[in-house]
């Protein structure tokens, strides 16, 4: 996904119109159009000023390869580096949590569809 195409739907997710963004980065809302059209690329000034907007990296706006991209979420990518820190033992323990929630949660998800399917 393209630079302008992942600001207008972060602006969209958080009801944000053009100038509404603009006047959070100090610009306008022409400018934000522009970037959303791609017809120009922001300084990386100004895309850490959108990134901190949106609690995005500014590597999942500036990524278009679809590898970076995968993580949005800043929280998300704190909590990968303090699990990158620890020794090896504690890292397979937090894997073999989060493998189990998302096992729980995949089950969840299952059942209300087959739930759902019989009502």
């Amino acid at each position: 996904m393209s630079f302008g195409k992942k600001i207008q739907e972060l602006r969209k997710e958080a009801d944000l119109s053009q100038e509404e963004l603009a006047k959070k980065i100090g610009t306008s809302g022409a400018i934000i159009g522009r970037y959303e059209r791609n017809e120009i690329t922001p300084s990386i000034e100004v895309a850490k000023k959108i990134a901190a907007v949106f609690n995005v990296s500014v590597d999942y706006l500036l990524d278009n390869t679809g590898e970076l991209s995968k993580f949005k979420d800043m929280e998300m990518i704190k909590r990968w580096e303090q699990i990158e820190k620890l020794p090896q033992n504690d890292k397979e323990h937090i894997i073999y949590v989060i493998d189990a929630m998302l096992r729980d949660a995949s089950a969840r998800k299952a059942y209300s569809k087959v739930e759902g399917a019989k009502a």
